[in-house]
C-alpha cells in the first residue's frame, strides 16, 4: 500500500511540472516575447520571424552589397509574388519599419538575387569581403558564349553564379550579362568535378537549370521586411518571363566546320541580301511585339541560324513561324502600316494560313501559321502558280530563346526534329 502511494505521489509530481512548464512557454510565446520586440514566430502561412538565421542571411547580404555598392536586385519569384500581391502595403511602408517579418521569413533553403555584370566594379574584393562576414561562398565559372563565334578569345571564362551560404540558409546571386541584341542572360549552373555537392541543393535552384533570357528589367527601390532592396518595377512581366526563359546558343563550332567544306558567300549581292533580310527580320520583330504576338524562326531562316549562325545568302526571303491561337485580326493592317504591302494570302484562319509580304529590294516576309492536333503539329502550303495544298507535319515543339544577327528571337527548342521535318535528315547541302 505504501508503495502504490508512492507511485500515485510521484505520478502527480511529474503531471504538475509538466502543466506548470507549459503554462511557462505558453506565457512566454504569447506575453513576453511580444513585449519584448523578441519577434518569436507567430507561425501565420508558415513564416519565421526576425530573429530567424534565414532573415539575418538576407539582411547581412543586403548590407554587404549596399556597402560595396554591388548592383542586385531582388528574383526571387515565391518573393516576387507574394510582393506583387501585397504592392500597396509595400509602396506604403514608411522608414523601413513594419512589424511583421512578412517576406523574406518565409521559410525556404534559398533567397534568389541577380547581378548585371557589366555594372559591377571590385567583383574579387566583394568576394573576400562576403568570406569575412561569415559567408560561405562558392563562384560557378565558365566559357563565355559571346566569344564563341571568335576563335582567339573563344574558352575565356565569365562568373555565372554564386551560392553564398549562411549557416544554413543560401543567397543565389545570379550573374546577368549583356548581350547584343540588349537583352540579359544568365548561364546554366553546371557543377564541376571539385565542386561539393552537397554544399546546397543544387535541385532545387529555380534559376540555372539551363541558360536564360530576359527583357532588361526597369528597377525601383522598396522597402521590405525593413530592408532596402531594388525589384523590378513591373514583377509581373518578370515573372511571366520566368517559364518561358530557356535560352540555346547558337552552334559557331559546327558553323565553322560548315564554312571549311561549303566557302561562306561573302560576294556584294549575298552581303546585300543579308543586311536587307536582318533590317526585315527587325521590323517584322518589332510590329509583333506591338501587337503581343509571339513569333519563330521557321524553314529557311531556323536552318540558317541552325547550320551556320546566319542568313542563308541565296534563300531570298524571311521566314517566320506563329502559332494560330496568337493570330490577331489586325495584323495585315499592322504589316502594312509598318510598310509591309501584303503580297500573297492562302488559306483561311481556320485552315492553312499562309501570309507574305513585300519588303524593300526584293525580299519577302513569310509567315506560317501553325495548327496543333493531339499529338503533332502542322502548317498549310499553297503553290502560288496551281493553288494546290500541302499538309507540313511536325512533332510538337516549345520555344527557346537564341540570338541571331544581333537579336533575342525564338527558335524551336527542339531544333533538328523541326529542321528535319522541314528538309530531312541531311540538310547540308541544301
Amino acid at each position: 500500500m505504501s508503495r502504490i502511494n508512492k507511485n500515485v505521489i510521484l505520478a502527480l509530481l511529474t503531471l504538475t511540472s509538466s502543466a506548470f512548464l507549459l503554462f511557462q512557454l505558453y506565457y512566454y510565446k504569447h506575453y513576453l516575447s511580444t513585449k519584448n520586440g523578441i519577434g518569436l514566430s507567430k507561425s501565420k502561412g508558415g513564416r519565421i520571424g526576425f530573429d530567424s538565421i534565414q532573415w539575418r542571411a538576407v539582411k547581412k547580404f543586403i548590407m554587404l552589397t549596399s556597402n560595396q555598392n554591388v548592383p542586385v536586385f531582388l528574383i526571387d519569384p515565391l518573393i516576387l509574388k507574394l510582393i506583387n500581391k501585397n504592392f500597396e502595403q509595400v509602396k506604403n511602408t514608411s522608414h523601413g519599419f513594419t512589424s511583421e517579418c512578412k517576406f523574406f521569413c518565409v521559410p525556404r533553403e534559398f533567397t534568389a538575387f541577380a547581378l548585371q555584370y557589366h555594372l559591377w566594379k571590385n567583383e574579387e574584393g566583394w568576394f573576400r569581403i562576403a568570406e569575412n562576414m561569415g559567408f560561405q561562398c562558392l563562384k560557378i565559372e565558365s566559357k563565355d558564349p559571346r566569344l564563341d563565334g571568335i576563335d582567339s578569345l573563344s574558352g575565356t571564362e565569365i562568373p555565372l553564379h554564386y551560392i553564398c551560404k549562411l549557416a544554413t540558409h543560401a543567397i543565389h546571386l545570379v550573374v546577368f550579362h549583356e548581350r547584343s541584341g540588349n537583352y540579359l542572360w544568365h548561364g546554366h549552373l553546371r557543377l564541376k568535378g571539385h565542386i561539393d555537392k552537397k554544399f546546397v541543393p543544387f535541385q532545387k535552384l529555380q534559376f540555372g537549370r539551363y541558360p536564360g533570357a530576359f527583357d532588361r528589367p526597369e528597377l525601383q527601390q522598396v522597402t521590405i521586411d525593413g530592408l532596402k532592396v531594388r525589384i523590378p518595377k513591373n514583377p509581373v512581366h518578370f515573372l511571366e518571363e520566368i517559364p518561358h526563359s530557356r535560352f540555346i546558343e547558337c552552334r559557331y563550332k559546327e558553323a565553322r566546320a560548315f564554312f571549311q567544306q561549303y566557302l561562306d558567300d561573302n560576294t556584294v549581292e549575298a552581303m546585300t541580301f543579308r543586311k536587307s533580310a536582318k533590317e526585315l527580320l527587325q521590323l517584322a520583330a518589332k510590329t509583333l511585339k506591338k501587337l503581343g504576338v509571339r513569333f519563330w524562326l521557321s524553314s529557311g531562316t531556323c536552318l540558317g541560324w541552325y547550320r551556320q549562325c546566319n542568313i542563308i545568302p541565296y534563300s531570298k526571303d524571311v521566314d517566320l513561324g506563329i502559332f494560330i491561337q496568337d493570330y490577331k485580326s489586325d495584323i495585315i493592317i499592322a504589316f502594312q502600316d509598318a510598310g509591309l504591302p501584303l503580297k500573297h494570302k492562302f488559306g483561311k484562319v481556320e485552315d492553312s494560313l499562309e501570309l507574305s509580304f513585300q519588303g524593300k529590294d526584293d525580299v519577302k516576309l513569310d509567315i506560317f501559321f501553325f495548327y496543333e492536333e493531339t499529338d503533332h503539329m502542322w502548317n498549310g502550303g499553297t503553290q502560288a502558280k496551281t493553288g494546290k495544298k500541302f499538309k507540313y507535319l511536325f512533332p510538337k515543339f516549345t520555344l527557346c530563346w537564341t540570338e541571331f544577327v544581333d537579336m533575342k528571337v525564338h527558335v524551336p527548342c527542339e531544333t533538328i526534329e523541326y529542321i528535319e521535318a522541314n528538309y530531312g535528315k541531311n540538310q547540308q547541302g541544301i
